[in-house]
């Protein structure tokens, strides 16, 4: 249980966050979504089917690779992303914007903060188990599903 003074911290954080998002952060999850698709990140790095940055997300959709792509939606300067939704639409790719780079990072078990994860629906080496393969593949359908009722309601 948190004292009024962390949650208070907690809430400017939340609030300097949205404050420094990019205008062209749609979809923006929100905060349930938020937090079932940070977790799916952290499941896929521990499961090695992740691809970390803009360079490889980029490199892993040209080759045709299908996934889930996560985007930081305070990058500056957005230029460095303003490409990939782009990429992913035409891909046939779900895409989502998070709020925070920091968070994005922490779930994909990076130091660095990362501007966008593309989630895959294989491992890039090996297989994995079927009880872990079955687990993430429920949370990325979950997640993928919210993704697309966010998206439709945008239209």
């Amino acid at each position: 249980m948190g004292s009024d003074s962390e949650t208070e911290s907690r809430s400017i954080k939340e609030r300097r966050n949205l404050i420094s998002l990019a205008p062209i952060a749609k979809p923006l999850a929100g905060k349930k979504l938020r937090k079932r698709t940070l977790k799916l990140v952290r499941r896929a790095s521990e499961s090695k089917c992740l691809k970390r940055g803009v360079k490889e997300v980029v490199k892993s959709i040209r080759r045709g690779e299908k996934g889930l792509c996560i985007i930081a939606g305070n990058i500056s300067p957005i230029d460095v992303i303003t490409h990939v939704p782009i990429l992913c639409e035409e891909a046939d790719i779900p895409y989502l914007y998070v709020p925070s780079k920091e968070d994005l990072a922490t779930a994909g078990a990076t130091k660095r903060p990362t501007c966008c994860v593309l989630i895959l629906t294989k491992p890039t080496k090996g297989e994995l188990e079927q009880e872990v393969k079955e687990k993430l593949q429920a949370d990325y359908n979950q997640v993928v599903s919210d993704v697309a009722e966010l998206t439709s309601s945008l239209i």
